[in-house]
């Protein structure tokens, strides 16, 4: 059956659209590091579009990978039946994606939540004893918003190249389990 010799169309456009989304991610959150404040910061609409497109590519990557049924060994058998590209790009992603988390929890400590009220900026002081909103300098306050930047596209970074793992990993299960069916009728 023509079906059953590759991966699904729809499986490989899930797992692009998720990798795409990932790279995308990873790169606005380490274009952090660059002298000067993000063009993003203070609107809305990048928080909005990255929950709108996640909650569904997640969702359905999650019910794609229990329909696929595989345990954990079979799910690891399967990525490794995926081509080297594909791997290197996978685990590239997830690499990229940690290194940026952690990073961005490092840079600022326990300071986050930064504000501008008054032209006078403030942080959120989150050390044990000391919780509360304190006043920082402005080179402060920007370390901390970069911070918080990295980590609005880390998360969600690493939540994307998980979908992307995932829908590959089912639709090689399922590519596999359709190989068998058929090979042995």
């Amino acid at each position: 059956m023509r079906g059953s010799a590759a991966m699904g169309r729809s499986f490989k456009l899930h797992a692009g659209i998720a990798a795409g989304a990932s790279a995308v991610l990873l790169v606005l959150g380490a274009l952090t590091w660059l002298p000067g404040i993000l063009p993003l910061t203070g609107s809305a609409w990048p928080t909005a579009v990255i929950t709108a497109l996640l909650f569904p590519v997640f969702g359905a990557a999650l019910l794609r990978m229990f329909l696929a049924g595989g345990d954990r060994d079979a799910m690891w058998l399967a990525f490794r039946c995926l081509s080297r590209r594909v791997r290197a790009g996978l685990t590239a992603l997830a690499v990229s994606g940690v290194v940026l988390l952690f990073a961005g929890l490092a840079g600022a400590e326990n300071l986050q939540a930064p504000e501008i009220r008054d032209r006078r900026y403030f942080v959120l002081d989150t050390t044990p004893g000391e919780r509360g909103t304190v006043e920082v300098s402005h080179s402060q306050y920007v370390a901390v918003l970069e911070s918080d930047q990295r980590n609005l596209f880390a998360i969600p970074a690493l939540l994307f190249a998980g979908a992307a793992y995932g829908v590959l990993v089912a639709g090689e299960l399922r590519r596999a389990d359709g190989r068998e069916t058929f090979s042995g009728a």
